[in-house]
């Protein structure tokens, strides 16, 4: 039985729920609902105009209907009388298939057929800037090499403790908090969960974090690369598969030097080979192509990647294994849609195991001083346009993740591409202007 949303306002208090989806851009929308309509809302769902938000839909289009899921809801703790509800998207009785949480959810039941259960954690990085975005919130916060810097950390407290605080009340089980290698920028952590678990606490995070920011009169933002000469904002991702059940680690496997196991070799190599083709999902913003093709920053290194390769313990590869049973993707930047970049991991990852793909030897090298001497190794893309280029040509990643989504998400990208082409930037002008 679902849970009972009216039955649960009433018992908790709450007056309103946001009815929330997350379009291709990763933009996240909502209607407010009184709670006195949550129940016809719970099984009809909420209207929407889909022209009006970034999915692939003209005005002629019928409702969209946002249909929530009872077990994301989460009460906002810092305003209780307002609970969050992600939701799926339907049309004319049947889900979209063009849309994120939709999408993630078609890959984790191909995982499910399986016999696997996929696992996964985010690192969310992001920057705490003045109102505009374009000073840091903290003007004394300007060490050549400002990781872990605690006297900057102890001067966001009140901001940081607040969030990690309420992630504590929501039983997220966060465990540390730290100043990341820019200048004003954050990491914050929490234990990993399902997949489309991770992918729902992601999207209320980012939400968290820029409403408890706005408290104090700063700004968060998960823009990618908002400071040229800073490091970028990267989403790590952690991912493991496990049995059914979610008892037994399947990537798990003590004889291996790494402790993985030949599955999850496999998986990688999955991720491995499309890893380009994904790369206009993982980082889908203009800006992201300046951090994963960034040259070194102020504190020395950009710690984001620009080739496709893997290694043991070691940040300068595109996946670095940490620790025995799992990995950790590093392409990803703040900007990539929560559900969307797990679901084109996992998409990549079971094609990998299906056609038994090999990601060879592991590199034990630094990947920043001499990365050009590995020959054969695949680049990332350098631009959005390249990048939807090798997406829109990945017959293997239309049948992993269908015609539909990636042919919308190509479209309105393409679009995104063209506004960008029509702007003149300051740069052109002072280049080129005699030329």
């Amino acid at each position: 039985m679902a849970k009972d949303l009216e039955a649960i306002a009433k018992k908790q208090g709450i007056k309103y729920f946001l009815i929330s989806f997350v379009d291709l851009f990763g933009v996240l929308r909502s209607k407010l609902v009184p709670a006195r309509a949550i129940k016809g809302m719970q099984k009809e769902g909420a209207g929407f105009a889909g022209f009006a938000a970034w999915l692939d839909m003209t005005p002629a289009h019928p409702d969209l209907f946002a249909i929530p899921d009872p077990d994301s809801l989460i009460q906002l703790p810092w305003k209780p009388e307002v609970a969050w509800l992600a939701s799926d998207l339907w049309m004319d009785g049947k889900e979209v298939e063009a849309s994120p949480r939709v999408a993630l959810k078609r890959q984790l039941a191909k995982a499910q057929k399986k016999g696997y259960r996929v696992k996964t954690g985010v690192e969310c990085e992001f920057f705490l800037t003045t109102p505009d975005g374009k000073e840091l919130s903290d003007p004394y916060d300007t060490q050549e090499k400002p990781c872990y810097d605690q006297s900057a950390l102890m001067r966001r407290y009140e901001v940081i403790s607040e969030i990690c605080d309420h992630m504590i009340d929501l039983g997220w089980g966060p465990y540390q908090n730290d100043h990341e290698d820019a200048n004003g920028q954050w990491e914050m952590n929490w234990d990993f969960d399902d997949a489309l678990k991770t992918a729902d606490k992601h999207t209320f995070f980012k939400f968290m974090a820029k409403a408890i920011a706005e408290e104090y009169g700063y700004r968060a933002t998960f823009m990618p690369k908002p400071f040229i000469d800073r490091t970028g904002n990267g989403c790590h991702a952690h991912v493991s598969v496990w049995d059914k059940a979610g008892k037994k680690n399947l990537f798990l496997d003590s004889k291996d030097e790494m402790g993985m196991s030949k599955m999850s070799y496999q998986f990688l190599g999955g991720m491995l080979h499309h890893a380009q083709a994904l790369c206009s999902i993982f980082n889908p913003t203009v800006n992201s192509y300046k951090r994963i093709n960034a040259p070194v920053t102020s504190s020395g290194a950009t710690w984001a990647p620009n080739t496709v390769t893997y290694g043991g313990n070691n940040r300068t590869h595109m996946v670095r294994i940490p620790g025995a049973g799992r990995y950790e993707l590093r392409l990803m930047d703040g900007a990539a849609n929560p559900y969307l970049m797990q679901a084109g991991m996992i998409a990549a990852g079971l094609d990998g195991v299906a056609n038994k793909r090999d990601p060879g030897e592991r590199l034990d090298i630094d990947m920043y001083a001499d990365g050009h001497k590995i020959k054969g190794a695949k680049k990332l893309p350098l631009n959005m346009l390249d990048a939807l280029r090798l997406t829109d040509a990945s017959k293997d990643l239309r049948a992993a993740m269908g015609d539909d989504l990636i042919d919308s998400y190509i479209k309105l990208k393409n679009h995104e591409w063209d506004r960008y082409c029509h702007h003149l930037s300051g740069w052109e002008r002072e280049n080129t202007l005699d030329c």
